[in-house]
């Protein structure tokens, strides 16, 4: 009953904030880079932070993190939550006026160094590994703003991977309070309610995109350190396929990577193949569930699982693009 007077509430607050939206002219108008053509609300990912709040007045209020849950090895959760609230400020600022990217990179740093301290990473990593974190992070992060591209792409892919990791808590093993990952899974369920569809109501924005993917990177860093594999990386495997191939080709096109484009596969199925948003939203989702079923259920070791999916990851991945860009290239 809880989880459905949450959602209840997250439904009221999103129509809240299309007022406010609407008022202040929060909007995404559409260009020749976009995939899409109207005018559309722009910051819905605002649900987000609210469910952060939410989940900490639940922390404070019931004073323990779960039935099930020792309180004792339980993470500081007030760390995570200024990380997170500082890179969703700041990414909602940007929604209103462009900022530049070294003042966005600072802000960034700091967040990153938080969720850093929040999953112990400085204590339990070899000081060379840290700048690498920083780098991985900081790369999803961005990987998840450029992804961010058609209706319903983040908000059903986030819902697939939060639900992976609350699968795996709920029946291997105990990494976190599980509403730690509900709270946010239900947040993705309302917001799809209102983009998931033809005529998408809102997009997430910066603020969303970014918030979303720290807390989906928070909670693989943990059950990384908590299981000592890595393959649970894995559950980005096709937002990381398809951003680092693309900047591959980018810069062997030698452009500029940093500028706004049309190269992504999804970019090329729902703009130039035409297919809908939504099938092709709904079709990365339905791989990367199929790639999650595969590390969760796998005994095989970390460096084998990583062979089996990406390699063909990745050549599926080109065939499928140069088969596209030849189907263009000869309609026009």
């Amino acid at each position: 009953m809880e989880y459905v007077i949450i959602s209840v509430v997250f439904f009221v607050l999103m129509l809240a904030y299309f007022k406010i939206a609407n008022n202040y002219n929060i909007i995404d108008k559409p260009n020749h880079r976009s995939a899409h053509t109207e005018i559309t609300l722009r910051g819905g990912g605002i649900i987000f932070p609210i469910a952060y709040l939410f989940f900490m007045v639940s922390q404070v209020t019931f004073k323990h993190y779960g039935l099930s849950m020792n309180q004792s090895v339980q993470p500081n959760f007030w760390i995570f939550g200024a990380g997170l609230l500082i890179i969703c400020a700041i990414s909602f600022i940007d929604d209103l006026r462009e900022l530049s990217s070294k003042i966005r990179l600072v802000f960034h740093f700091i967040s990153v160094t938080l969720l850093l301290y929040f999953i112990n990473a400085f204590q339990l990593l070899p000081l060379w590994a840290i700048p690498i974190c920083y780098i991985l992070i900081i790369g999803i992060l961005n990987a998840y703003n450029f992804m961010d591209g058609i209706n319903g792409m983040s908000g059903i892919y986030s819902l697939i991977v939060l639900g992976s990791l609350w699968y795996i808590n709920q029946n291997f093993i105990t990494f976190i309070d599980p509403n730690f990952i509900i709270y946010p899974l239900l947040a993705s369920l309302v917001f799809l309610f209102f983009n998931f569809r033809k005529k998408a109501k809102c997009f997430l924005g910066d603020i969303g995109s970014m918030g979303i993917a720290f807390w989906v990177i928070a909670l693989l860093a943990l059950i990384m350190f908590k299981t000592g594999q890595l393959k649970w990386i894995l559950f980005l495997t096709v937002y990381g396929a398809d951003t680092i191939l693309t900047i591959i080709e980018r810069l062997r096109l030698k452009e500029n990577i940093f500028d706004a484009h049309r190269r992504h596969l999804y970019q090329l199925f729902a703009n130039e193949k035409k297919i809908s948003h939504l099938r092709v939203s709904f079709a990365y989702a339905l791989i990367q569930l199929v790639i999650n079923l595969f590390v969760i259920f796998s005994d095989l070791p970390d460096w084998l699982i990583f062979s089996v999916i990406l390699l063909p990851a990745v050549v599926l991945y080109l065939l499928i693009k140069i088969n596209i860009k030849k189907q263009i290239s000869i309609s026009k």
